[in-house]
């Protein structure tokens, strides 16, 4: 033993280096319902991974613009082990590194992660919705990684969905053709069928088919929300997750069949098309183009009578969402000020807006968000933004759940503020990602608390693949809390554990529930600021 360590260091000392194995994984085959894959057992890790799984027809030809349809049976091995496709988008936000094999129509695949030994069965099961606005991200990205879920003995999927104009266009045309005499909403019917997938196959990975949480962030919580209400999927799913968003006025709320169609013929009219045949022989590219040069941001979902009857507040109060424990929370600084004093943040520019926003209430306004000192003015202007931009429809939705429910709902703060970027050349984005820095590189403010998405790396444990950013020990430990959280409510319904903070569920009478705030040190406290939201709940109605 001593001559191998004396030779190790000789070597050392002539400056050879000594690399391991970069194949650390053997062949592994599962059985589907639709034939068999082959995918990669990890060795070092002990994780299983399948990557690329197809789990419905690609959406393309006649297909384009239609629920997405079942599988057919194939022969052979398929091999999954590389992400597939990723939905055809531009690239809107700064900090989506996607890992896929490039962009395409054909993109309804999913990945697996799973710890399973041979004789494991019933593990908890996790299947995650990326965010991206319905207008880009995908299931391969760094950040949404299951790996670290997966050593916890959870078994993760990540899902592609459609976006854009491939993914929510409605038209009267597209509503005469569908069995359910409606139209838009193919992203949303895209999860719903990886939750069928899941339900049909997740056990030969080791999974629990009636124990499936689902979780997303912005958009992917915006699915979240949609699919614990929708008749279609609650009966898929044993618990949710929601990290900032959810399709609650006036945050990407669906709206009526009618005004969706009325966007959609609007949309063919601008692009000079006559019709959706004649879309439909358009490319991939010609599409892409003529979308991106009406600077559209998407189309909204809709109430379209078979996924949603009906709007989410009206289904939640009704008692007719998914009868599970949720756990929902938001950031502290989910956007800058600036998005509300369209400006330098000033208390004479914040009190200007507030009357300008609120002409007959600005006096509550201006009491609900003190202001009187600078720190204060940020902090103002930054709530007022957070809220109206994601945090109020979050609240809503806890608030409904916890109201019309006999299932535990508990919330969450996020509020640990990432370090500096490892790079000088990267900016922050207005999201909390990051873009290249150049002459037109937007100068934004250095955050005063957690902005949108700077949460996922940590919920997932992700840190060490996001290189971005120069993590401490401190993110770290807000990490394995935060994570250990989530692994918790996605075994048992219940965040608490030995490891963390305890966190009570919130009671339905409750005039203050508690909140659990994420941060180097968390804990729980009574809410401080819900008079905010109560306030915004008789302006936006809901």
């Amino acid at each position: 033993m001593k001559k191998l360590a004396i030779s190790f260091l000789v070597l050392l000392g002539f400056g050879l280096t000594i690399t391991a194995q970069d194949d650390n994984a053997f062949p592994v085959q599962v059985d589907l319902k639709n034939g068999t894959i082959e995918g990669l057992y990890d060795t070092h890790t002990g994780i299983q991974k399948y990557f690329g799984i197809p789990f419905a027809k690609p959406p393309v030809g006649e297909l384009r613009w239609k629920a997405p349809q079942p599988l057919d049976d194939w022969k052979g091995i398929k091999e999954t082990k590389e992400f597939g496709p990723r939905p055809v988008q531009a690239m809107v936000f700064g900090d989506m590194k996607s890992r896929s094999r490039g962009l395409s129509e054909d993109c309804l695949y999913l990945n697996v992660w799973t710890p399973a030994k041979y004789n494991d069965k019933d593990l908890p099961v996790l299947v995650y919705f990326y965010g991206g606005g319905n207008v880009a991200g995908d299931a391969s990205e760094y950040r949404y990684d299951g790996e670290s879920m997966a050593k916890k003995g959870i078994v993760v999927v990540t899902t592609n969905y459609r976006l854009n104009v491939f993914g929510n266009l409605a038209h009267p045309e597209l509503t005469a053709e569908a069995p359910y005499k409606a139209s838009g909403n193919y992203g949303q019917l895209d999860q719903n069928m990886a939750l069928q997938w899941v339900r049909d196959n997740i056990a030969a990975f080791g999974g629990n088919p009636d124990q499936v949480t689902i979780a997303g962030e912005s958009a992917g919580s915006i699915g979240v929300s949609v699919q614990m209400a929708s008749p279609l999927s609650k009966n898929l799913i044993a618990g949710a997750i929601g990290e900032s968003g959810a399709a609650i006025v006036p945050t990407m709320a669906p709206v009526s069949l009618e005004e969706a169609e009325k966007q959609g013929t609007q949309f063919l009219e601008s692009i000079g098309v006559e019709s959706i045949a004649a879309l439909r022989k358009l490319s991939t590219r010609e599409i892409y183009e003529k979308y991106n040069d009406t600077q559209r941001f998407g189309f909204p979902m809709v109430i379209d009578g078979y996924l949603l009857p009906k709007t989410l507040p009206e289904i939640f109060a009704s008692k007719q969402q998914a009868q599970v424990p949720l756990l929902v929370g938001w950031n502290s600084a989910e956007i800058p000020g600036m998005a509300f004093t369209q400006g330098p943040i000033t208390k004479e520019a914040f009190v200007e807006k507030v009357k300008q926003n609120y002409p007959k209430k600005y006096e509550e306004v201006l009491e609900l968000y003190p202001h009187g000192t600078p720190t204060e003015v940020e902090w103002a202007a930054t709530n007022l933004a957070s809220d109206n931009f994601i945090a109020y429809s979050t609240w809503k939705w806890f608030d409904l759940h916890r109201k019309n429910s006999d299932q535990s709902v508990y919330r969450y703060l996020y509020s640990k503020i990432r370090p500096p970027l490892r790079d000088q050349n990267l900016v922050s984005g207005l999201a909390g990602g990051t873009v290249e820095r150049g002459s037109n590189a937007p100068q934004m403010p250095k955050p005063i608390g957690a902005p949108h998405a700077a949460e996922i790396e940590y919920a997932m444990g992700n840190l060490p693949l996001v290189d971005d950013y120069a993590w401490t020990a401190d993110d770290y430990k807000t990490s394995s809390t935060m994570q250990e959280f989530f692994a918790n409510f996605i075994k048992t319904g219940n965040p608490n554990g030995d490891e963390v903070p305890n966190w009570d569920a919130a009671k339905a009478n409750e005039s203050e529930p508690p909140v659990m705030v994420i941060d180097t040190e968390s804990g729980s406290t009574k809410a401080e600021n819900d008079a905010r939201y109560n306030f915004l709940d008789k302006v936006y109605k809901n």
